[in-house]
């Protein structure tokens, strides 16, 4: 069914339909549920080409992936936020393009999306402490929203983040609270704007206490099983090992898992782990009782919420810049208990 059928079948005019279908505020809500009932109904569904047409935009918005940290593509955190913000772009009639790029291209490619109008806008991945892409993209004049944040960067520019530093803080004033002393941190790679905030969140904790940080059990890599699992060796191999982990995902903290059950060691009894839990779609956390106890947020409705800031953007450039801070749940689970002293 094409637009002029559906305005047809309803009774209305085809630019009330399309107002509405675009949820322009002059067509009265009553009347826009209805069509939008009725669109569902007859499976009608936008010609993306007549619209750009219309509208002179592209209705596509990109994902710039640098080959050197292309292994993203299968990591299922990317993953889920790729879903969930192709969600929310399905639902407003926009494609999405997933695009690798060459090391030390990317300010070529994104120019050239730009220049050819490939692009309405742009989400930035893994923004690192003094990201360069934000000064490009706001120079070029591309809408853009950065799924985390870059500390040094003071101009003002769209985001949607974790409160990474709070929730780490909490993680570790937590184990505190059970009696553990000594916390190793499994980290992400620190250049990394989130790793960065997580590890702060864990040494002001530490300050906050009087607890003095053992540097040896601070460990920074890519957040893979393997290294969790080869930093967890390294860490209980210690002279005085940890009584408890801080993981920065499900990933590493599986490793973690891993080589603390390889000494014959019990989780949650004889050693603590904590993990960041981005409530995966295909690795939950457990089912009615967490595995792991987690500072938890969801990176799906993460993809979901940033797409929806891009897109008001897009629709209303002097509504930005957008900033939304997203705070984390502290779940108890099976990995946690007292310190082995106290047990």
């Amino acid at each position: 069914m094409n637009l002029k059928q559906l305005a047809e079948k309803l009774g209305l005019s085809q630019t009330t339909v399309s107002r509405a279908l675009n949820d322009y505020p002059e067509v009265n809500e009553e009347t826009r549920a209805r069509i939008k009932k009725a669109a569902i109904e007859n499976f009608y569904r936008p010609n993306t080409r007549a619209k750009s047409l219309a509208t002179g935009l592209s209705m596509t918005i990109g994902h710039l992936i640098p080959v050197s940290t292309k292994h993203e593509i299968v990591n299922p955190i990317f993953a889920d936020f790729i879903a969930g913000a192709g969600e929310t772009y399905a639902r407003h009639g926009y494609d999405m393009m997933l695009s690798l790029v060459e090391d030390g291209n990317e300010e070529r490619a994104y120019r050239e999306l730009k220049a050819k109008g490939s692009v309405d806008g742009i989400i930035v991945h893994s923004p690192k402490m003094g990201d360069a892409r934000i000064a490009l993209l706001a120079e070029i004049g591309l809408p853009f929203v950065v799924h985390g944040r870059a500390s040094d960067v003071t101009a003002k520019y769209s985001w949607l983040d974790v409160n990474n530093k709070r929730a780490f803080s909490r993680a570790t004033e937590f184990l505190f609270s059970l009696n553990h002393r000594r916390i190793a941190l499994i980290n992400g790679m620190e250049n990394l704007d989130f790793a960065h905030r997580r590890k702060s969140g864990y040494i002001s904790a530490h300050e906050n206490a009087g607890v003095i940080i053992d540097p040896d059990l601070m460990f920074t890599g890519e957040m893979t099983e393997v290294q969790g699992y080869l930093s967890a060796r390294r860490a209980l191999d210690h002279d005085n090992p940890p009584t408890a982990f801080m993981a920065a995902s499900m990933i590493s903290g599986i490793g973690v898992r891993r080589a603390v059950q390889e000494r014959g060691l019990v989780v949650g009894k004889d050693i603590s782990i904590v993990i960041f839990d981005d409530e995966l779609s295909y690795l939950k956390n457990g089912h009615d009782v967490p595995i792991f106890t987690a500072t938890r947020s969801s990176v799906h409705f993460a993809g979901q919420r940033s797409a929806e800031m891009l897109l008001q953007l897009i629709k209303e450039p002097s509504s930005g810049p957008l900033q939304e801070l997203l705070e984390v749940d502290l779940v108890v689970g099976q990995s946690s208990g007292p310190a082995p002293a106290t047990a």
